[in-house]
């Protein structure tokens, strides 16, 4: 079993900048695609973006333009570098590697605890 852990998250104005680390307890990365979700409380978990192994980049569209996806597959890290953060960013951000079918990324491996990001002033 992986185990994934996200870090990076906190307290940010509107308009700042945050970065999301995604830990991963062994190499998936390298051989799978990696995505970011966010979960807001009551509502479903909403994919954000993805980035194939192949080092292809998908967005969502609320999130495009502001948000870029990487990943260094010799740490086994992945990061979301969210700027120009809005209100309705704030979610639980979480990772997992998993199965792109060039429309939605289908999960592989349990679900972290996720990192809190707040957009406030």
């Amino acid at each position: 079993q992986v185990q994934l852990v996200e870090s990076g998250g906190g307290l940010v104005q509107p308009g700042g900048s945050l970065r999301l680390s995604c830990a991963a307890s062994r190499s998936v990365f390298s051989s799978n695609a990696m995505g970011w979700y966010r979960q807001v409380p009551g509502k479903q978990r909403e994919w954000v973006a993805t980035i194939t192994n192949f080092g292809t980049t998908t967005y969502a569209d609320s999130v495009n333009g502001r948000f870029t996806i990487s990943r260094d597959a010799a740490k086994n890290t992945a990061y979301l570098q969210m700027n120009r953060l809005k209100p309705e960013d704030a979610a639980v951000y979480y990772c997992n590697a998993g199965l792109w079918t060039g429309a939605s990324l289908v999960p592989l491996y349990t679900w972290g605890q996720g990192t809190l990001v707040t957009v406030s002033s």
